[in-house]
């Protein structure tokens, strides 16, 4: 199926009334506000960051050893980052696809599949325990092929991850119909290890969670430097600071505190829509009563999912990189995505014609080379940080914090030991080479997209060396 690159009118008519806001920030029980940090305090741990990873450290850190002191300081508030802003995938992958995860760590792949699938058992046992509402499914996610090409490709994955323990199953086209029903969608994959939730409630839920076992948590309290001292690091906020034996960093595509973190990220920004309730015969017309997440295989590829009340999430396929590592709220609203966003839903989906889009939003995502988390210390140890997730962190990102509170606490375990841990993604160059590349990169997969998936020599020489570019 070709993606058009223009939209129709009619297609621009179901964005009139949007509200420029993520729909799961949209939320009349969204949680007050925690205090600011105002004094000089001491800590056993401070995480910085309040999105998923530092959420996870926080709770897993005390929930290892309650007597710990853990602070938590979010420069802006819980959710307002990538967690509340992302698709609601919350798989088990830790690889960010099992080709991936073959590509570069074949020999520990097993291990890792078994690793992310206890993790993903972890998420679900916390959101029990807590009692956290956000609306979590183990419902799976379908990838569709929408080109000839892609059939073959994706029937490849279903055979050859099965040895690996996958039960990834393969759909032919009359099956994928008869679960959602498109024109384009020609055949597809089914797997069973990936949770849909609603992610700002997850991460409203984690912040409760944190409260209650103890964590002081702060937020509109960003760290502006870090300075070392010989048995602390010092973490410097406009109106106060904080002395922490112990430093764990989330702060995903946001400008690292570790200068030599920006070499490995590139922020890269994700566009979505929401689109209002459907009707008892718009919902009939495409099924999906599964709830099931959906993307496609192109290398450009959108990603959905049905939420709990109803309505179509559609994101994904431009991933925009600003020059020089553009971090920015007005960066949030790109009317351009938008609208190739409305146009692309309704190509898929022709008999929701006259559905209006409620939210339209956009987020950053810290993108590597490598498309999976990386890890490692600073300051003698002292400070630890996990980043990189690449739109997987949803999920990952607990298994990731568990890492960093096993490198803080000096411990060698099963998960230390991982080569995927042990190893750094492939550094991005600097500005002003760094925008031509990612630029030209993301054309080069947009043409293989339009041409059977056919790799130019750049594609190929990144596939050789293992690194790429993703959304």
């Amino acid at each position: 199926m070709f993606f058009s690159t223009t939209p129709r009118p009619e297609s621009l008519k179901a964005l009139a009334d949007v509200k420029l806001m993520p729909f799961w920030l949209d939320d009349p029980n969204k949680p007050e506000k925690a205090p600011p940090l105002t004094t000089k305090i001491q800590t056993d741990i401070a995480v910085i960051g309040g999105g998923f990873t530092g959420l996870w450290t926080a709770l897993q850190a005390k929930q290892a050893d309650p007597n710990r002191d853990v602070v938590l300081l979010e420069a802006g508030e819980i959710a307002i980052g990538a967690s509340g802003r992302n698709g609601g995938f919350c798989a088990a992958s830790l690889t960010h696809s099992f080709q991936n995860g073959r590509n570069r760590w074949e020999k520990e792949l097993v291990k890792l599949i078994q690793l992310g699938g206890q993790n993903l058992d972890g998420i679900e046992a916390a959101v029990r325990e807590f009692d956290i509402e956000c609306d979590f499914i183990r419902s799976g996610e379908i990838n569709v092929a929408n080109e000839e090409y892609q059939i073959e490709e994706l029937r490849e994955e279903a055979e050859e991850s099965a040895p690996y323990g996958l039960p990834i199953q393969f759909l032919e086209q009359s099956e994928i119909r008869k679960r959602i029903n498109s024109p384009s969608f020609l055949a597809a994959v089914y797997d069973p290890s990936v949770a849909m939730v609603n992610p700002a409630k997850l991460a409203w839920g984690l912040k409760r969670a944190c409260l209650r076992l103890g964590v002081r948590l702060m937020e509109g309290a960003q760290v502006t430097a870090l300075e070392e001292r010989r048995a602390s690091v010092i973490l410097k906020t406009p109106h106060g600071e904080v002395e922490a034996k112990k430093v764990a960093l989330a702060t995903n595509a946001f400008p690292p505190l570790l200068k030599r973190l920006s070499f490995y990220v590139v922020p890269v920004y994700d566009y979505v829509l929401m689109t209002e309730p459907l009707s008892k015969s718009q919902r009939e017309s495409i099924g999906w009563h599964g709830r099931e997440g959906l993307s496609d295989n192109g290398n450009q590829f959108h990603y959905s999912q049905m939420t709990a009340d109803g309505r179509i999430l559609w994101g994904g396929y431009d991933a925009i990189y600003y020059r020089n590592n553009g971090v920015a709220p007005h960066l949030e609203n790109r009317p351009a995505s938008f609208g190739l966003l409305a146009e692309h839903f309704f190509q898929t989906f022709p008999t929701l014609t006259g559905l209006r889009f409620t939210h339209a939003w956009g987020g950053v995502i810290d993108t590597c080379s490598r498309y999976t988390a990386f890890w490692g210390k600073a300051y003698g140890g002292k400070i630890a940080y996990s980043l990189g997730y690449t739109g997987l962190g949803v999920g990952a990102s607990r298994f990731g914090a568990r890492v960093m509170l096993d490198l803080l606490d000096g411990q060698k375990t099963e998960r230390t030991e991982l080569a995927m841990v042990k190893s750094k993604p492939f550094p991005f160059p600097p500005e002003p080479f760094r925008s031509p590349i990612v630029n030209f990169t993301r054309w080069s997969l947009d043409q293989a997209d339009r041409n059977g998936g056919r790799r130019n020599i750049w594609l190929k020489t990144l596939d050789a060396l293992g690194l790429g570019f993703d959304s």
